[in-house]
């Protein structure tokens, strides 16, 4: 393999499952640290700040810090200050409070009175269902995704608001097995308000120039790791990007064979990166 000098790596169904490491994962990264290689860890999780994420990662042993990390959250913010600045947005997102991340956006409180929140105040984030606003900001699902916080996003797209979504996911794995994403939920918003959703997360090469703009790399110099054949590794590629799937996360075999391009590695997990890049003794156990 052509030198590289960074690592894009995707977290969940990569170096962890339920935030539990995967075999090899935590050797793996510090190998490449060792190593001096750029690290960035990109991540459509929504449930997390990444302050937290940095937090639960460390405790499991990964040499990472908040700083290595960008998560769709922290896209969103940058994109939203570009092309809307000081909109009013709806956030319709499950887990654990995120605003930390959405640094600068103005966020509706859900107390009646359709006032706004500034970052760091202790209120709900989801909008009146009288209140108008001009965006709607889909992140992660879950518990929150019920009809009546579904219905109330629908009602602010009929009413003019615009459509941001996060990632588009259907599904990530758990140690329960796979379970259902937003990307599931938000096609159908999209059909019932007939409008297409803005994405800022993965797979956009929005979030890719971000990833390689914090680690001042060019495209070329990089190799994105992920378990998404589409969303992590196809589209990575298309941004110039190295690609190399895990067999491990919500890999299918047959989403292998029915995505719509190659990867131009595939390796049964992060363990093996090291041995891919020439950095340890041995061959990753399988690779194309």
């Amino acid at each position: 393999m052509t030198e590289k000098r960074a690592v894009l790596v995707d977290i969940d169904g990569v170096l962890t499952v339920s935030w539990k490491p995967l075999p090899g994962a935590v050797g793996a990264l510090r190998e490449i640290r060792r190593a001096g290689l750029g690290v960035a860890l990109v991540t459509n999780t929504t449930s997390r700040t990444r302050a937290s994420i940095a937090g639960v990662l460390t405790g499991a042993g990964f040499p990472v810090t908040a700083d290595d990390i960008l998560t769709a959250p922290t896209v969103t913010a940058a994109y939203l200050a570009r092309h809307c600045p000081g909109a009013r947005c709806a956030l319709l997102n499950s887990g654990d409070d995120i605003r930390e991340d959405l640094t600068g956006v103005r966020l509706t409180v859900d107390d009646g009175t359709g006032s706004d929140m500034a970052p760091g105040e202790d209120a709900d984030v989801d909008v009146d269902v009288d209140v108008d606003v001009d965006v709607v900001i889909v992140g992660g699902a879950g518990p929150g995704f019920d009809y009546a916080a579904l219905n109330r996003a629908f009602g602010q797209l009929q009413r003019g608001a615009r459509l941001v979504a996060m990632h588009r996911n259907l599904y990530w794995r758990t140690d329960e097995g796979l379970q259902l994403d937003s990307g599931a939920f938000l096609v159908g918003l999209e059909r019932a308000a007939r409008k297409e959703a803005e994405i800022t997360g993965k797979p956009s090469a929005a979030f890719f120039e971000a990833a390689l703009a914090h680690l001042g790399v060019a495209a070329g110099d990089a190799l994105m790791v992920g378990d998404d054949i589409e969303s992590d590794v196809l589209a990575a590629q298309r941004a110039g990007i190295g690609g190399v799937l895990v067999r491990t996360g919500k890999y299918l075999p047959e989403t292998h064979r029915a995505a719509s391009g190659s990867p131009d590695h595939v390796v049964d997990s992060f363990a093996d990166l090291p041995a891919l890049l020439g950095l340890g003794e041995g061959t990753p156990s399988a690779q194309q």
